[in-house]
């Protein structure tokens, strides 16, 4: 397995106008590659790519004509693309509207598999190529208030892996990154620090483009998360519970901050209704 050369190489970001998208865009280009930003937000896909040299589109990762013509618009081979949109809408299940609840699924798990149904044959056919899909540790942990947003990121990771696997012997890999909180707006109105783990997007970004180089199927951020995974395996689930009522449950569930969340919820509810 030989490592992504990415001086020249082309780059492929979805969801990349903002936020964890737009921090693995700019250490793509930090590194010399060609970065083709892809978001809903035309106007802020092209104003983030001005910053970085790169070219930026509007795509809605919902639909596969969008996908395809984003991709065809990048000028030679693709090399890596990096799977980010993706939203994260908080609040009890039975409260969530099905819209959302569509939303969820059509971006954060549909998004993914078009994608890298419609980059794959290329980077086959060069026998080269890396994807990368930015997931959650929520992927891992159960989240009260985040049961649909849980839903998405584990098939992520499970598809990554039933993946990686598939693609052995071709030259072409695929990776999940797995955050735990990021301060981006999908956390806005959350109260962060305590147990809860949280990093700034360029953490996050360096992890994308390390597994350029190693091309590990999972990868967390930060690493030591993957401990839970240990101590769920040989821990009673009551203190389980515990520790995840300190995680996240309190915190989304009966302290989250309406107000400070309102923009995004609002931004996400539009998005959903109009595709």
């Amino acid at each position: 397995m030989t490592r992504a050369r990415l001086r020249g190489a082309n780059v492929a970001i979805t969801g990349g106008a903002r936020g964890i998208g737009l921090a693995t865009a700019k250490a793509f280009a930090a590194q010399g590659a060609r970065v083709y930003i892809g978001d809903l937000d035309a106007a802020a896909a092209q104003s983030a790519a001005a910053e970085i040299g790169g070219a930026g589109y509007r795509l809605d990762v919902r639909s596969r004509q969008s996908f395809a013509a984003f991709l065809a618009a990048i000028d030679g081979p693709l090399a890596v693309l990096v799977n980010n949109a993706g939203i994260m809408p908080m609040g009890r299940f039975t409260d969530e509207d099905d819209l959302v609840t569509d939303a969820i699924l059509d971006i954060n798990v549909k998004g993914v598999l078009i994608g890298t149904k419609l980059a794959l044959p290329g980077m086959l056919a060069l026998r080269d190529g890396h994807i990368v899909n930015v997931a959650s540790y929520l992927g891992e942990v159960p989240a009260a208030g985040l049961a649909s947003y849980c839903a998405s990121k584990h098939a992520v990771i499970g598809f990554t892996e039933s993946l990686r696997d598939e693609l052995h012997g071709t030259g072409v890999t695929a990776t999940a990154v797995l955050p735990s909180a990021v301060r981006t707006d999908l956390v806005a109105g959350v109260q962060l620090g305590g147990v809860l783990p949280t990093v700034d997007p360029e953490r996050i970004a360096e992890a994308v483009v390390a597994s350029c180089a190693h091309r590990r199927t999972l990868v967390a951020v930060p690493g030591w998360m993957r401990s839970y995974e240990l101590a769920a395996a040989v821990l009673p689930d009551r203190l389980l519970a515990a520790v995840r009522g300190r995680l996240t449950r309190d915190r989304v569930l009966h302290r989250l901050d309406l107000n400070a969340r309102a923009g995004y919820d609002a931004r996400v509810r539009g998005d959903a209704a109009h595709p």
